[in-house]
Parts: C-alpha cells; structure tokens; sequence
C-alpha cells in the first residue's frame, strides 16, 4: 500500500485526495492546518493541526511510514510549502507540490501588481512605490470604497487607512486583538458568482478592489466584474515557491503520482 500525505486546505486537496483514495494500491492522507474553523474536510483519512515545523513534519513522516508528500495547499501558504519541501527532503521521500496557475492580466483589466499587502496599503494611499510609478494614471481617481479580499490574517496592514471604507470578506473572523481598518466584514466562502460579485461591487459603490493572485475558478469572478464595470485592482504577486517538481492540477498530480507508482 503507497501511503501518500496530501498537505490541503483547498478544493484542489479535497478533489486529489478523493481521487486517490479511489486508486486501488493508495492510502490517501488529507492534512489540514486547522486555521479554518469549519474546513471544507474531504472524505476519508483526514488530519487536523500543524506538525511543529519541519522537524516535526519530517518526523511524521517517517513514524507514518508515508512513501510520497503532495503539497496542494494555497499559493500564498509558502510557508508550509518551503518547510513541505525541506521535511520530504530529511524524510528521503519524494515530494510534489500542486500549484495552479495565476491568473493573467486581460484587455480591460485595470491592474497594478505590487509584491504585498504592505506595498498595497501605500498604493492605497497614494505612496510612491519602487518601480511602479503613479504617472500611468490608473490611480488618478481617489480611492475611497475598497474591497479586501485577501482573507483574515493580513487585514491589519490597511488599518492605518482611516479615511477610506472597507468591505472585507474572510471565511472567520480574525482574532480580538487584530486591528482592523473601517468598515464592514462580511463572512463567506467562495465559490462566487458573477452576478453575485457585481451585486456586491454596485451595492457597496466599490471603486478598489485588493485581491491576492490565488489563480483558480472560486474568486475569479469578482475580477471579471470588476474588468466589466471599470473598477481597479491592487493585485498582490505569488510568492516564490521552493524548486522541486511542480503541476498544476489534479489531473496531472494523478499522473505523476501513478508514473512513481510504477517505477
């Protein structure tokens, strides 16, 4: 029996677990952080918690006798991803890391890309950044009604903004002693429509939008609005993923894994 520890948290995790569990010969083993009150936890073998950093992952996988690592977890949990690759690395196994594809910039998209949400924030307030000049214009109009889709953890990096308005939308609530900037929270769980994007933009006069470039289906569809009705987005970069072997799906994840299989 091939053991094999799917690091998740996203629909893609679920998707790929479900899939291998059906392949006669696969222990499929869902591992989720725990960050997520009520998780999305796909069907079988499934683990909560963290491991302790990369010791007490590299541990796990040695006493769980696992044979192969999948990372599938978001594109911004890079820290998982690099402490992943390090622990299959003192584990001696082989390690796969699943990362969709950003999304790309489209005729009508009224973009600017910056490294961060703290180069977000000074965007927002009209804050030269380095190598990204405000003399494109794209900014020219004041901003003053943003939606921070960026989830619950960083939020507190706009919060200086006291004279703008937020929509902010995250799954939980961030803890108590997080400051957060003026506005509204709204809690959801995508995935969202199209019509449900622009009834939310129009509803709430939204003029910004700050998004993470999370690539995938779910939230895509508030950039869509947006390029429809006119509005800017502050899209924050990927970070660097660790080197190792990469896919981009669940499809080729399931090739991969079954081309280990057989050699």
């Amino acid at each position: 029996m091939l053991r094999v520890l799917i690091l998740g948290g996203t629909g893609v995790a679920a998707e790929l677990t479900a899939r291998l569990n059906n392949i006669t010969g696969i222990e499929a083993i869902a591992s989720l952080a725990g960050r997520t009150r009520e998780p999305v936890a796909p069907v079988g073998n499934v683990r909560i918690g963290g491991f302790g950093g990369v010791t007490g992952l590299a541990e796990y996988l040695q006493h769980q006798k696992i044979d192969v690592l999948i990372d599938a977890t978001h594109p911004f949990a890079n820290h998982i991803s690099w402490n992943a690759t390090a622990a299959a690395t003192q584990a001696g196994i082989p390690r796969l890391l699943v990362n969709r594809p950003p999304w790309e910039k489209q005729p009508g998209d009224i973009w600017i890309e910056v490294e961060n949400n703290t180069e977000a924030a000074k965007l927002l307030a009209n804050q030269a950044l380095e190598n990204q000049a405000l003399e494109n214009q794209l900014f020219k109009h004041q901003t003053k009604r943003v939606f921070l889709t960026i989830g619950r953890q960083e939020i507190s990096a706009f919060s200086h903004l006291q004279e703008m308005w937020f929509l902010m939308r995250m799954i939980d609530p961030p803890n108590a002693d997080v400051v957060i900037p003026p506005g509204l929270m709204l809690f959801d769980r995508g995935p969202f429509t199209f019509d449900d994007e622009r009834e939310i933009l129009t509803k709430y006069n939204i003029d910004t939008i700050v998004s993470k470039n999370s690539g995938g289906n779910a939230t895509y569809p508030k950039i869509i609005a947006a390029r429809e009705m006119g509005i800017k987005v502050v899209m924050v970069k990927r970070p660097p993923v660790p080197p190792g072997e990469l896919v981009a799906d669940v499809e080729s994840a399931v090739k991969w894994l079954l081309e280990k299989v057989g050699s």
